[in-house]
């Protein structure tokens, strides 16, 4: 399935949101990437905003959080998009106290849906996965219902290196995890803006009850707005 082709990125658009939500603006959707270190977490997140890649070394800053805002429309409503960039964190935090006393991980317990990153070519990214949506599960807020959660192997391009057949991958998260997974390659952007159209599909699925969600993404209307954290 391809998804229509565009992102818009804003700036000043907290602003901007916040006096269109007055008027009946629909809350923007939290997303929160998570994933081990170099997994290429930023590489979807900058693929998805600006069509762009780069495989030059890690910034310094890789330590903080990057909170991107976009929008998209889902099902007739522009929506704000609050993309946020994790760094590794140790683990998901138990309580609201532990997750605003680490400044890398504020915001993480609120997001409407968790991107899951693994690299398909590194085992221990994907146990990394596996233990933090197992903290997801067990931090959960009672009668908030379920967050969804879409793992994501990324570096597809690789596919000679992967270490777990894909079909077992696939089998053990969307059965037995019952989440949504998806493949991407965020070098030669396969698939990187499917991963978006199903991690908001799903956030329009749990809150609308909407089963076929039809997404748009509007691509630099203005320049991002983006903030390190």
């Amino acid at each position: 399935m391809h998804w229509p082709v565009v992102c818009e990125n804003r700036e000043g658009a907290g602003a901007a949101a916040g006096g269109r939500r007055g008027c009946g603006m629909p809350p923007p959707f939290r997303i929160a990437v998570l994933g081990a270190q170099g997994v290429g977490k930023t590489a979807i997140v900058q693929r998805f905003l600006h069509d762009d890649y780069s495989e030059g070394p890690v910034p310094a800053t890789s330590h903080a959080r990057r909170v991107h805002l976009s929008a998209a429309v889902l099902n007739g409503h522009v929506h704000d998009l609050q993309i946020t960039d994790y760094p590794a964190i140790p683990s998901f935090p138990g309580s609201s106290l532990q997750e605003w006393t680490d400044s890398c991980c504020r915001g993480v317990r609120s997001a409407h849906v968790y991107i899951l990153v693994y690299d398909i070519c590194c085992f221990d990214s994907f146990e990394y996965v596996k233990t933090i949506r197992q903290q997801i599960l067990e931090t959960r807020v009672v009668g908030t219902g379920d967050t969804p959660i879409l793992i994501v192997g990324n570096k597809r391009d690789l596919q000679r290196g992967r270490v777990i057949p894909r079909r077992n991958v696939s089998d053990l998260v969307r059965k037995n995890w019952k989440c949504g997974y998806v493949e991407c390659s965020a070098k030669f952007n396969w698939h990187v803006l499917l991963l978006f159209g199903e991690a908001l599909r799903s956030i329009g699925c749990a809150s609308c009850k909407h089963v076929h969600a039809t997404i748009r993404f509007q691509r630099a209307l203005r320049n991002e707005r983006c903030a390190l954290m």
